[in-house]
């Protein structure tokens, strides 16, 4: 029970300020219009915190595991070319892609630790997050992180249907750790994780997967992809 209150009751992102001292303001002034309007007001208010909730999480250390950019559904694991932004190579490498709805936590986390080589924002359409397109066409934020034995994880904020602003604090040249914030993406939208050539992710589609927590592959196993199914 304590930890369920943990995640309701979670420190609000800095993003999400304005939006809620917003809301308190329409609570406000529908209250003041009519006063059952003002529960109506305090509802949305209450929703709009939730969404913008930013819970702590226990990141794992071990060197070489790669964890999740954000909470979702894992909605695609395919091989792809990262876009070209990312500077990678044209040559198709394991693509994990996690979908967020609207009730998910926004926040957005590192995947592994090392030094950020590129950051480039591509301007796009707004397609619904959950096609396969999207990777390509949508409006999106692509960094790549350099580990220190020189191999890239790419990972992407892709906009959606709904989602229409990025928010990103890395710059090139910056040193990252695993699982630490960096960034959000506004109502509903995907992150997609561009992993080593050869490594074999170690989730599932159709798997929940926890920001800052959640395994997606360990860079130092010779694990066979994993397979699942719905029991």
């Amino acid at each position: 029970m304590s930890d369920m209150w943990k995640s309701v009751a979670a420190p609000i992102h800095k993003a999400g300020v304005p939006f809620v001292a917003g809301g308190l303001v329409g609570t406000f002034l529908l209250g003041w219009v009519w006063g059952p309007l003002a529960a109506v007001g305090a509802v949305v208010t209450l929703w709009i915190a939730y969404f913008f909730r930013d819970p702590d999480r226990t990141i794992p250390t071990r060197e070489g595991l790669v964890v999740s950019p954000a909470d979702g559904m894992v909605q695609l694991i395919v091989d792809a070319v990262p876009p070209p932004e990312l500077d990678m190579g044209d040559r198709p490498r394991p693509r994990i892609s996690i979908f967020l709805n609207v009730f998910d936590v926004h926040v957005n986390r590192v995947p592994m630790g090392g030094t950020v080589a590129r950051a480039r924002y591509q301007a796009g359409r707004f397609h619904n997050a959950a096609l396969d397109k999207a990777s390509d066409e949508n409006e999106r934020m692509s960094i790549r992180v350099t580990m220190e034995d020189g191999r890239d994880v790419g990972f992407v904020q892709i906009a959606g249907l709904v989602a229409r602003r990025i928010l990103c604090d890395l710059r090139e040249g910056q040193a990252v750790r695993t699982g630490e914030r960096y960034g959000l993406i506004r109502f509903g939208s995907r992150c997609d994780v561009y992993l080593p050539e050869g490594v074999s992710p170690m989730v599932c589609v159709g798997q929940r997967a926890i920001g800052g927590e959640t395994v997606l592959a360990d860079l130092a196993s010779g694990e066979a992809p994993r397979r699942g199914e719905v029991r």
